[in-house]
């Protein structure tokens, strides 16, 4: 027996070696993106996590500020507190780099105490040199910021407000992580030369021995709490708070990632379900044979079985071994983040990672076993007796034509597509998807032979005494309304594969396009002016406002502020700006959604907080909040919800007169001129360029923002572009493939049809209309089951996965230009199969059946 099923199962593949190739070909590819995905973003968060950790050291305990700088006094109460050995204080920053768009994170540490806790924090001099440690010029850069700046004569220029100092690179940190670009100086030195004089970021402290941590660390918390109510932050460097909240950033993005390449795994198990449903049509009255030489319905369905196993095997086993590569490949060539700006700042190895590759494998072997599960129940049920009769293939799939549980599939994904997100994330949205589209499919017979028994009847009541009608028409609908079942396999192919890629092609579109809406919105004067594209040290101080303002032709100067302020423990940080907003109509300048609230004379002053404000912390408009700012948390009304597509995490928008009055700062970031009737932008440029401090600015007009950050846009999802492509590509190859098996098993149909008296042409031409019609059929239903997915992408994952909303757009040109080549696709792949199978003459055909 063993013999036999060996002998089984190669004879199929040396007949039919291009189908199997593509079923493999399939589920390797959709193994090798989901694996690779995981990989590059396991490899990048391990990485990111040990080089945080590298940053705190050996500190037990962490004291930080839900202000990005708090003031230094409370710095001897924590050193001298019972149980503390060293207590490290710690400045840390983003300095801007004139002419760069990123910043260099510069760390200010005592470098005595540092050496207790965060030894890789002490920098190595260059010369040998000690006292360098102590130098107020002094800055000790890691390799990968040496080999980003280039420093020239050992200096390094950096930017503070509209100014630039220079500071002596003294030596290196020979501890900092591979692709880590920071910079250490004295902390002394660091507040004095970036005014900051009095401000800490944290406090490391180093416990003594036998000292709880868990219970010195919640009774410190406690204390902060009632001297300092909503100021201070207690945790463990191992808690892995940054690293949650840098995850929690990336989650979304990582999963819906993974999801878009599992959908070319999805394809390529509906690719293995039709080339053994296909197979099994072909050889029913074989495996009847079998039947009745003794094989038992056990055997034949473990045999049958063994075959998508096989499928699943070899298709898994490659996936893995490509996904190491392209991981590694993508790793090398597009960075940690694939464009997504989550993991800047390492540059981490891949590693392969024996569970998940085992997880993967087991999922391609599953998806395998699932496809060819039906068939081999049918092959396994059928009757020996009716299955060797010829004709009787039809009947074979009849059962897969039963309405009910797909009715119950579709009724299912409705309610689950009104579910809550689990963890944050749309787990529901991608279950209902998935439903969704097995629903479909499983209804595609009945569609089939409701649509082609319509076009029959009608077309046979309009050749009703016309002796010269055309036969091939008739017999193509003759056809395709009586073998529903088998044009339903055809159907499913042409359906998952474009309804798949419409939803995603619309979803990218509706992005796309709602993003540079919202840029035209958002950026309403003619010309934005910044100190810096990156870091936070840059900006324009009170005189220097003034000259900007004072520029000819410019009617306005709106000026920008923005700030971090941490209003959750293990939630990255929320962007406060403070810009000039009409409070009476925010709409302006803000995209405002949904209804607004005046503030009260007298009231708290209010706030407008972006929609992730309202998914991930639950303030509505109406509601009262507390913000921390100038050491003391302020209460502020939420008069608005606005859109964001910048910020995931969250973002508030406030009047600058109300930061300002509590704050007392008066420096700002940016400013938005708007011109005088008349006045051209070029000429107020070219004046800005004359002022003393220009060299510090960058001006922009709104069309060149816009186009950045399309760029911008298009690099963060070229992965996305990617997986879109190798969809659109699996499907051509699915049609094709379903297209071919099914023409090559009618054979036997074809000799029959040529005795009778069709000629070659008359059948290539049958053909080639049954393949334009089934997949004009699949299409139009593609196109309708995509755009119904592509609600629950848009209106339900979306909101759920990044928290903003937008608006629906259809892709109309690239939905032509797929629909097209599917269609092309099945013509062509039909006359070429049905040349194959015309080839062995009519005779050697019908005999087959004997």
């Amino acid at each position: 027996m063993r013999r036999l099923s060996r002998w089984l199962l190669l004879g199929e593949w040396r007949a039919h070696p291009v189908r199997a190739l593509v079923a493999i070909a399939a589920i390797a590819v959709g193994i090798s993106l989901g694996f690779a995905i995981h990989l590059i973003n396991a490899a990048a968060f391990n990485e990111f996590s040990a080089a945080v950790k590298g940053l705190s050291g050996l500190a037990d305990v962490q004291v930080r500020s839900t202000e990005p700088f708090f003031d230094e006094a409370i710095y001897p109460a924590l050193a001298q507190r019972d149980g503390v050995v060293v207590a490290s204080p710690v400045l840390e920053f983003d300095a801007s780099v004139p002419g760069q768009r990123t910043a260099l994170k510069i760390i200010g540490t005592d470098a005595f105490r540092a050496s207790y806790i965060s030894p890789e924090l002490v920098g190595t001099p260059t010369d040998n040199n000690i006292n360098d440690t102590l130098a107020d010029d002094a800055l000790f850069l890691s390799a990968a910021a040496q080999q980003w700046l280039q420093p020239q004569a050992n200096a390094v220029t950096l930017q503070v407000g509209t100014s630039q100092i220079k500071l002596r690179v003294a030596g290196s940190l020979p501890a900092a992580r591979a692709g880590q670009r920071i910079a250490v100086m004295d902390i002394g030195a660091a507040q004095w030369r970036f005014a900051k004089l009095g401000q800490l970021s944290r406090i490391d402290l180093k416990l003594r021995d036998g000292v709880n941590r868990e219970a010195f660390k919640a009774q410190l918390e406690k204390d902060l709490q009632a001297r300092y109510p909503g100021r201070f932050r207690v945790n463990q460097p191992n808690d892995g708070e940054q690293n949650n909240s840098n995850e929690s950033m990336s989650r979304a993005y990582r999963v819906n990632l993974t999801v878009l390449a599992l959908v070319a795994l999805f394809t390529g198990a509906f690719l293995v379900f039709s080339t053994q449903a296909l197979s099994v049509i072909r050889r029913r009255s074989q495996f009847a044979l079998l039947r009745v030489l003794g094989m038992d319905r056990q055997r034949l369905l473990r045999q049958i079985l063994l075959e998508g196993l096989c499928l699943g095997i070899a298709g898994s086993a490659i996936g893995i071994a490509a996904g190491y590569g392209l991981a590694a490949a993508a790793l090398h060539f597009m960075g940690a983040d694939l464009g997504a700006g989550f993991f800047s700042g390492v540059r981490p190895q891949v590693q392969f990672t024996p569970v998940a590759a085992a997880v993967y494998f087991a999922l391609g072997v599953a998806v395998a076993l699932l496809g060819c599960a039906a068939p081999a129940l049918d092959a396994a049920r059928a009757k020996p007796a009716i299955a060797l009769k010829s004709g009787s293939e039809e009947a074979a799939m009849s059962r897969l034509s039963r309405a009910w549980p797909s009715l119950a599939c579709i009724a299912l994904a409705a309610l689950l597509s009104q579910a809550p997100p689990i963890f944050e994330l749309p787990l529901f949205g991608y279950v209902s998807i998935a439903l969704l589209l097995i629903g479909a499919i499983g209804l595609m017979p009945r569609l089939a032979a409701s649509v082609f028994r319509f076009a029959h009847r009608r077309w046979s009541a309009a050749i009703a005494g016309k002796p010269d009608a055309s036969a091939v028409m008739t017999l193509t609908l003759s056809r395709l309304a009586n073998a529903s079942s088998q044009a339903g396999i055809a159907l499913g192919g042409v359906l998952s594969s474009f309804s798949l890629m419409v939803a995603m092609a619309i979803m990218v579109a509706s992005f796309r396009v709602s993003l540079d809406d919202w840029l035209l919105h958002i950026l309403p004067a003619d010309i934005y002016v910044s100190t810096a594209s990156g870091g936070a040290t840059a900006g324009l101080r009170p005189q220097e406002q003034a000259a900007v303002a004072a520029l000819p032709g410019v009617a306005k100067a709106d000026f920008l502020t923005t700030r971090s302020v941490a209003l959750a423990p293990g939630r990255p940080p929320v962007t406060l700006m403070a810009r000039t907003v009409d409070a009476a109509n925010p709409g302006r300048t803000l995209a405002i959604v949904g209804a607004t609230q005046l503030p009260a004379a007298g009231g708290p002053p209010p706030v407008w907080v972006s929609e992730a404000m309202v998914d991930l912390y639950g303030m509505k408009v109406g509601q009262r909040i507390e913000l921390p700012l100038a050491g003391a948390p302020r209460a502020f009304l939420v008069a608005g919800v606005w859109r964001d597509y910048a910020r995931p995490t969250g973002t508030i928008q406030m009047r600058l007169s109300d930061y300002r009055a509590i704050t007392g700062e008066q420096e700002a970031s940016g400013v938005a001129l708007t011109l005088k009737p008349g006045s051209r932008p070029e000429d107020t440029i070219k004046a800005l360029k004359q002022l003393p401090f220009a060299a510090a600015l960058t001006a922009s007009e709104p069309s060149e923002i816009r186009a950045m950050s399309m760029k911008i846009f298009d690099r963060s999802f070229a992965i996305t572009y990617l997986l879109e492509a190798i969809a659109i590509v699996i499907g051509l190859f699915g049609v094709a493939a379903t297209f071919s098996a099914q023409t090559l098993a009618r054979a036997k149909e074809f000799g029959m049809l040529r005795h009778v008296g069709v000629t070659r042409r008359q059948v290539l031409s049958i053909l080639a209309i049954e393949g334009g019609s089934l997949t004009a059929l699949g299409i139009v239903t593609g196109f309708a089951l995509g755009w119904v997915i592509s609600l629950i992408l848009v209106f339900v994952v979306n909101p759920q996965s990044f928290h903003w909303t937008m608006q629906l757009h259809m892709p109309w040109p690239l939905l032509a230009t797929v629909a097209g080549l599917l269609l092309a696709a099945a013509a062509l792949t039909a006359l070429l199969a049905g040349r194959q199978a015309l080839s062995g003459g009519p005779i050697r055909a019908v005999r087959e059946d004997w």
